[in-house]
């Protein structure tokens, strides 16, 4: 437990400057609202339209993909710090790993899931 307690002191650390931060900024800001204040503020332009949008579904098929295929980063770079450590068995998973991935790249484009209409 020893080996947890820098990390330990460090999150609580962190969470109590940024409650500390937070409460000084309610404390001590000022609080003058005004309708004015109150509207959206749109790169200074008078807010038009609704609020919300509707987006197209592409736009969220696109964003998981892109997180789906870079979280295999956080495989990638662990497995190269330790390479020759790991030796062929530890080259052939990561060959397996990598020809999951592609697979699952290659069905995402042929479903069309990369088109950009």
């Amino acid at each position: 437990m020893s080996d947890y307690l820098p990390l330990a002191v460090l999150l609580i650390l962190s969470t109590l400057v940024a409650a500390i931060a937070i409460a000084l900024g309610h404390l001590f800001g000022p609080r003058r609202p005004t309708e004015r204040k109150s509207l959206p503020y749109e790169s200074g332009m008078t807010p038009f339209g609704p609020g919300t949008r509707r987006m197209p579904v592409r736009f969220y098929l696109v964003a998981v993909l892109f997180i789906l295929f870079d979280i295999e980063v956080v495989f990638f770079v662990p497995w190269a710090v330790v390479f020759r450590k790991l030796g062929l068995f530890g080259f052939v998973e990561m060959l397996i790993f990598a020809g999951i991935l592609e697979i699952a790249f290659v069905y995402a484009w042929k479903k069309g899931a990369l088109e950009w209409e």
